[in-house]
């Protein structure tokens, strides 16, 4: 029987992560099955333990469950509890290991992908939900000259900083103004609607890369913003979903998939 693997949320069915999966399965020989689970919004914890009563091994947990997940888990990683949120469970023995691997997984799209340096560069960070809190550990790690948040409500923004101790600046977007960086990251549900978060005009460095962790078949309106405001890169955040997926492959099975080879699949896959 092969083992037994899931993506569970709500919604799920849109989920990209069955496909990733089979393919780093296939590249490394694994023989497992990984499938969709959708969960009643208000039945996270039963699902996910039916799952692993029927010999589940590991979840991938996407909105809205990080937060449950975190609580599920009786065994976190430092990066899952600097994130207060977990995105990846893995069920050995009596254990639920939780861990979050999505701030991996955008340090790695943007080192091994996109060819972008963190260190030393002025970061700017956009929105102080879940998505910006799974992030912030590692982008610190990466020892950029600067990493600001901004957000729309400063109090959220400033006791995100507070929590993550010295080396994070917080701030309104409004403060923004007059300020550049090198590296511009949404954060922020706001392509999800269509909309843009209010930058200031001018916040893109000569050079700068502008990273939209939402992904989808057309330009989202932030993307649009920095390729108008002379953004010199732009990138969604597809390889983002492979990388984080390909940390999670790993803490599983004990193995590097080839990232760059299911990524080139996904681009050339029609929407």
């Amino acid at each position: 029987m092969p083992d037994q693997y899931a993506v569970i949320g709500n919604p799920v069915a849109h989920s990209k992560s069955p496909q990733i999966h089979a393919e780093f399965a296939r590249q490394t020989g694994q023989n497992l099955t990984y499938e969709r689970l959708l969960a009643p919004t208000d039945a996270f914890m039963e699902a996910a333990r039916a799952f692993r009563a029927r010999g589940g091994l590991g979840l991938n947990v996407t909105l809205p469950f990080k937060g449950e997940a975190f609580r599920l888990a009786t065994l976190l990683s430092e990066r899952a509890r600097a994130a207060q949120a977990v995105n990846t469970l893995k069920f050995e023995g009596d254990t639920i290991f939780g861990d979050n691997t999505d701030g991996a997984g955008l340090v790695n799209d943007l080192a091994r992908n996109l060819g972008c340096a963190i260190t030393g560069r002025r970061v700017l960070l956009l929105g102080a939900g879940g998505a910006a809190r799974g992030v912030i550990k590692p982008l610190l790690e990466q020892q950029p000259a600067r990493l600001v948040l901004a957000n729309r409500t400063f109090g959220k923004a400033q006791l995100l900083a507070q929590n993550f101790g010295g080396g994070l600046q917080a701030g309104t977007y409004a403060a923004l103004a007059g300020g550049q960086f090198d590296l511009i990251v949404n954060a922020t549900s706001a392509s999800l609607a269509g909309e843009l978060p209010p930058l200031p005009p001018g916040v893109f460095a000569p050079g700068a890369l502008a990273y939209d962790m939402m992904y989808g078949r057309d330009e989202t309106p932030f993307l649009a913003f920095a390729r108008g405001e002379g953004a010199a890169a732009l990138a969604d955040g597809l390889g983002m979903l492979v990388e984080q997926a390909a940390e999670s492959f790993f803490i599983w099975r004990g193995l590097h998939p080839d990232t760059a080879q299911v990524l080139k699949l996904l681009r050339q896959a029609p929407t």
